[in-house]
């Protein structure tokens, strides 16, 4: 009986062990996430490879010059559906003061290609085979959009957007530039 009552001991200490691990372990990722996102320094776009529609890598430093909005999707993802037609919109209008960027880390070349075009995409539109970009940026969820000044810094990150949504924050990336 006695080795019994150790025994549940012992698995109650260490599952309190466990707890106890796992909270700080929680405590130290949200501290650092935390930091990542607030105060100090802008969150800088970070340098990796993209492949264009024709299988040419592009670094996304070569992105960099001009404000910059990058929308992650993919085509079974509805919401990303949606919205790729107000982002079609809202590029025809203001693509010659800001560049717009599809990326796409689930289609192949030719689902991506024909899917955005049959929402009026002609943006540019880049593949991230090995997620590296969005592992990068930590993205959780589809569709994310990042908003870039044209330095690098990532001014704004948004889900899900309407065309009025997109345009007041294309409006505001413009008005950061000034």
């Amino acid at each position: 009986m006695a080795e019994a009552d150790q025994s549940r001991t012992d698995r109650k200490r260490a599952a309190v062990f466990l707890v106890i691990v796992s909270v700080a372990l929680l405590l130290v990722a949200l501290i650092r996430f935390s930091a990542d996102d607030e105060g100090g320094d802008a969150a800088v776009l970070p340098s990796v490879e993209l492949t264009a529609a024709g299988e040419a890598t592009v670094s996304t430093d070569d992105l960099i010059g001009k404000p910059l909005v990058i929308n992650f999707w993919y085509s079974a993802c509805p919401p990303c559906a949606n919205e790729l037609k107000y982002f079609a919109a809202v590029h025809e209008q203001y693509g010659d003061r800001v560049r717009f960027v599809g990326v796409n880390a689930i289609d192949t070349v030719e689902e991506m290609t024909e899917f955005a075009a049959e929402r009026g995409v002609t943006y540019e539109l880049f593949q991230d085979p090995l997620a590296e970009l969005q592992t990068e940026m930590r993205l959780t969820s589809f569709p994310t959009t990042l908003f870039v000044a044209a330095d690098g810094s990532i001014v704004d990150r948004t889900g899900v957007l309407d065309e009025a949504s997109l345009e007041a924050e294309v409006l505001e990336l413009l008005a950061s530039e000034r």
